[in-house]
């Protein structure tokens, strides 16, 4: 451990199913090693920065970032409820792109950035990776967890009710399969 303190577990927090599966191997990782959790969620504003301060009608940046709080409160109680996760936990809400407010946070050569590896679809190509950029940018060990395959499921399941396709509810259980 480093002369900058206890080990932390830097952990990119959405909300996102992804974010949440991150969440709870992060807490795991402190487990494991007796690290602190370090929940980040980032924000920019809508439109980004530059949109942000050209519009006379823009929401006030004490708000946006109130609201980031509240939707990194909200997605700590939907991974572990009243319970909270039992290991030493802080939540960070740090304004600017997700993939730089990560690295930057874990800025200790022996934290552990863990991030969820998001969408493996189509599209994935069609936006930033977080998770490219913080393994090429981290100074540290960067841990990412994979999409659940129940993500997958349930991505097909809603592009078959937007296409308005037949659903037989046996497909959802494993006596469908």
């Amino acid at each position: 451990m480093s002369g900058a303190g206890r080990l932390r577990a830097v952990v990119g927090v959405s909300g996102s199913p992804g974010s949440l599966a991150a969440l709870h191997r992060a807490v795991r990782e402190a487990r494991r090693t007796g690290a602190e959790v370090l929940a980040v969620l980032a924000w920019e504003p809508p439109g980004g920065e530059l949109a942000h301060g050209r519009s006379p009608l823009a929401l006030p940046l004490a708000d946006l970032h109130r609201d980031a709080g509240e939707r990194l409160l909200a997605a700590v109680d939907v991974a572990f409820g009243e319970t909270g996760p039992g290991v030493p936990f802080q939540g960070l809400v740090v304004r600017g792109t997700a993939g730089r407010a990560l690295v930057e946070t874990a800025d200790r050569s022996d934290d552990l950035l863990v991030i969820g590896a998001g969408p493996r679809g189509a599209l994935r190509g069609l936006f930033p990776s977080v998770t490219r950029y913080c393994v090429a940018h981290a100074g540290c060990p960067v841990l990412t967890v994979p999409p659940s395959p129940l993500e997958g499921e349930l991505a097909a399941l809603h592009r078959r009710i937007a296409l308005r396709r037949a659903v037989d509810a046996r497909e959802l259980t494993d006596g469908g399969r």
